[in-house]
């Protein structure tokens, strides 16, 4: 009964804030949380990455799917570990320091150093192209990581608070729109192997922005995708046979 308790009282913190921004009247300025969420639940964010990979996620004895043989995820290997079932058969985790204890490689996606070459069968990279300045060599080091058909499952911010902390730590320069992640994609790769799709409207909008989490909203406030109002973009790019 007492985690129920906080959750009414966001549910209904959240149903005044959103009454009072669609009358004009002016709406709190502080946060529920600035953590995008984390510490209610599932950052409403993260609810639309979960979605987009697990329609693209193996499951032994059903689907192959994307998340498969050799993959390296960028960061850590959560996704590659929830989402590639028993299709995973080589996982490495990529990281810019060896500071981070499950980084497995050690690489600059920038000037591609320390990035295996035509090596992987799936890359997973998610909201990371936000924290990178030089965004068209990011995606450059992305494409070649993949053997010829591998796949990138790639997501990245739109409508959102700063990226903390790797604000401090390397930086937060973009804001990116369906339009924006294509053009990128389909400098590197051709244009019909990538696949762009919006995640976001207005309430769960509103919701991010104000530090609320994923379980704060109901699924039809979650569900509905306003090009307006993209949250998250998330694409699927092919590399050439």
């Amino acid at each position: 009964m007492s985690g129920l308790l906080p959750r009414r009282i966001g549910r209904l913190w959240f149903r005044a804030t959103l009454a009072a921004a669609t009358l004009g009247r002016t709406a709190p300025l502080v946060p529920v949380s600035r953590s995008s969420g984390f510490d209610r639940g599932l950052p409403i964010d993260r609810h639309y990455i979960e979605d987009f990979l697990r329609r693209h996620g193996s499951w032994a004895g059903y689907s192959a799917g994307d998340i498969r043989g050799d993959v390296m995820e960028v960061g850590d290997d959560l996704y590659t570990r929830r989402f590639g079932g028993g299709q995973v058969t080589r996982r490495e985790v990529l990281h810019i320091s060896a500071d981070n204890p499950a980084a497995t490689l050690v690489g600059d996606l920038v000037s591609g150093k320390g990035v295996p070459q035509e090596a992987f069968d799936c890359v997973i990279c998610t909201q990371t192209l936000n924290v990178v300045y030089d965004v068209r060599a990011a995606v450059r080091t992305l494409a070649q990581a993949l053997k010829p058909g591998g796949v990138l499952l790639l997501t990245v911010a739109g409508l959102c608070p700063a990226a903390r902390p790797d604000r401090d730590l390397w930086g937060d320069y973009w804001r990116f729109t369906s339009l924006a992640t294509r053009r990128v994609l389909e400098e590197e790769f051709p244009a019909s192997g990538v696949r762009v799709e919006g995640y976001g409207n207005l309430a769960s909008a509103i919701a991010f922005m104000r530090g609320l989490a994923a379980q704060d909203l109901r699924t039809d406030e979650l569900a509905p995708a306003d090009p307006d109002y993209e949250i998250l973009i998330a694409a699927r790019a092919q590399r050439s046979t």
